[in-house]
């Protein structure tokens, strides 16, 4: 058999032709014929050409290239491994020695559009699964894997793509993007976390949670605060604000910089946690928590000023936090990560970035810890 499908018979039958009447028509034999329809021959251009011409349609209406065998590879599962089933689409990435399968499932399937995969699940076994490709490149096409909750980090993608990688990200809090990273789930992990001991960012919770060796570099200052409706028509000025009655939150989940920062403040200010409606009303993401707000579902709820503005938003800023990357050392000089740094040191990354509102990239792209 040939790599070459063919519909010859089906249009050959639908025009009331017999074998002999097309190799008539096409000036060949009918033995040569008869090779070309069964697909034991691929026909000379000149020969498609006539049997298209003598059937009144195209040469890529009779003849189409076989599609390549399915290709099956062994990866690690990560991520929302609970909610995965076969047949969920997956990202598949190599870290380091490791080939890992993300299950596309819950909000880190979309950004305001599908996700694409690069294969499927097809057996699930203990922290292993077998993915069949979509992407017969996703194997070796160098990818740099994120995790992290800036929604700025997707303005990475085009700077990343001229150098020949693809970005993965998977929108986690700051607890769970360390942890993922901890794990060898990913190379770099984005995090906003303050150590009220030291009063430092980052690092104290990076040198906690982190056990392998780490380089930490600087993203950006950000200003984070409660997104409320456009002209804040419930008059929320504070955290202790989101405890009236007629209030109603969006909240976070656990060990995301927001809620860590919310339940502080709720600390601080000697609110109970239970007289917030909505506290257990989680997203993940700051743009997901100003769309639950934008839709009119929730009053307030606390996330970065670049997520307010981007949907026409009010917002109360609250505090002033630093947003740093952290990556594996082993990582450092990968293709994937040599091609982020220099798509940090860009200035036009740094614009764009400061231009969401509420950024400050000085400094992007320094190392200043290890």
């Amino acid at each position: 058999m040939t790599s070459v499908n063919t519909s010859l018979r089906e249009h050959r039958t639908a025009a009331g032709l017999s074998q002999q009447d097309m190799a008539r028509r096409a000036g060949v034999s009918r033995q040569a014929y008869a090779a070309v329809e069964s697909g034991r021959s691929v026909p000379s251009t000149e020969v498609a050409l006539r049997l298209a011409r003598a059937l009144g349609t195209t040469v890529d209406d009779l003849f189409s290239l076989a599609e390549e065998p399915e290709q099956t590879v062994k990866a690690v599962l990560v991520g929302n491994v609970s909610a995965s089933s076969a047949r969920t689409r997956v990202q598949v990435a190599q870290v380091g020695e490791r080939l890992l399968a993300r299950p596309l499932v819950g909000g880190g399937a979309t950004r305001h559009a599908l996700v694409s995969a690069e294969g499927l699940l097809m057996r699930l076994g203990r922290g292993t699964a077998s993915v069949r490709l979509l992407d017969r490149d996703a194997v070796t096409r160098p990818s740099l894997v994120l995790v992290g909750c800036d929604p700025s980090v997707a303005l990475l993608a085009g700077g990343l793509q001229e150098r020949g990688v693809r970005l993965l990200w998977s929108e986690e809090g700051s607890r769970d993007a360390l942890a993922a990273l901890d794990r060898g789930e990913a190379h770099v992990a984005g995090c906003h976390l303050l150590d009220e001991e030291t009063g430092e960012y980052n690092l104290p919770w990076v040198k906690r949670l982190v056990s392998k060796p780490y380089t930490v570099v600087r993203f950006a200052t950000w200003r984070q605060g409660i997104i409320v409706a456009a002209a804040n028509p419930k008059g929320v000025r504070s955290v202790e604000d989101l405890a009236r009655r007629e209030v109603r939150i969006v909240n976070r989940q656990p060990g995301s910089g927001s809620r860590v920062l919310l339940d502080r403040l709720l600390e601080r200010g000697g609110v109970p946690s239970t007289q917030v409606r909505g506290y257990g009303q989680i997203v993940r993401g700051h743009l997901a928590v100003a769309e639950v707000v934008a839709a009119g579902f929730a009053d307030a709820g606390l996330g970065v000023e670049a997520a307010a503005r981007a949907l026409g938003l009010g917002f109360v800023p609250l505090e002033e936090e630093r947003y740093d990357l952290v990556v594996l050392s082993e990582f450092l000089e990968t293709k994937p990560v040599r091609s982020l740094m220099d798509t940090l040191k860009r200035a036009t990354v740094r614009r764009q970035i400061e231009a969401l509102g509420g950024y400050d990239a000085a400094g992007i792209g320094t190392l200043f810890a290890s």
